[in-house]
């Protein structure tokens, strides 16, 4: 990459720590690393980095609540590293605003790769056309979507999302291809291209619980409709 990318590590555990600030180091990333996070939201309210890694369990405040902060000024990517290995836990933190999750123990190379795939997604836009497609516009490059000409504020991941369905009109994906095409993964869990289709659809839709754009085919996957509909 051109200029480091600067990362924020938010663990308690030292030793963890220091393991993933060394490491993301020696690929050419710029690493600060805090042990809690409080000290970590003074710094991210202070100017948001490229991507922030955050430990799901914290003393002083939790991942859940500093992600929801974060989430409050920037859409800044988050990773969140969790040690609860439930589907219902993985789902709090996507929920709270969390872009991926990597479950405890966890590789450093695997994590490397998911850093590389959020950074890129958020610095590269794609075509540099907008997008035109009924009521929305979707600038890839400024990484701007309006309905209506209304703009509406999304996270870097719902962002990425909206432009991939955008981009295949009318056309039913299922989980396994969004999670490739979108997160970058071969392998992964279904429920967090379902997490983030809900999030989406609480601010396009009017009436969430009746999408006019972004529907389901149930045992299949999603569909964008740009002209709206009854799903």
């Amino acid at each position: 990459m051109d200029e480091a990318a600067r990362v924020v590590v938010v663990e308690d555990d030292p030793t963890v720590r220091g393991a993933v600030d060394a490491y993301l180091r020696a690929n050419g990333y710029a690493v600060a690393a805090y042990g809690d996070g409080i000290a970590a939201r003074r710094a991210i309210s202070a100017g948001p980095p490229d991507l922030v890694i955050v430990d799901r369990m914290l003393p002083g405040i939790s991942g859940d609540e500093l992600c929801r902060e974060i989430r409050s000024i920037s859409d800044v990517p988050i990773m969140m590293l969790t040690a609860l290995g439930q589907v219902e836990d993985r789902i709090d933190g996507l929920e709270a605003g969390a872009d991926d999750y990597l479950a405890k123990p966890f590789s450093l190379r695997e994590l490397l790769l998911r850093v590389g795939a959020l950074v890129r997604r958020a610095r590269v836009a794609g075509s540099a056309a907008e997008i035109i497609a009924g009521e929305f516009r979707v600038d890839p490059v400024r990484r701007r979507v309006w309905l209506r000409g209304v703009e509406v504020v999304l996270t870097a991941r719902e962002h990425d999302l909206l432009v991939f369905l955008v981009r295949n009109p009318d056309r039913v994906i299922g989980r396994d291809e969004i999670l490739r095409e979108v997160w970058g993964w071969t392998v992964g869990d279904g429920a967090t291209v379902t997490v983030h289709v809900r999030r989406l659809r609480e601010k396009i839709e009017t009436d969430p619980q009746s999408p006019q754009h972004l529907h389901t085919e149930w045992g299949v996957g999603y569909f964008f409709s740009p002209q709206g509909r009854a799903g």
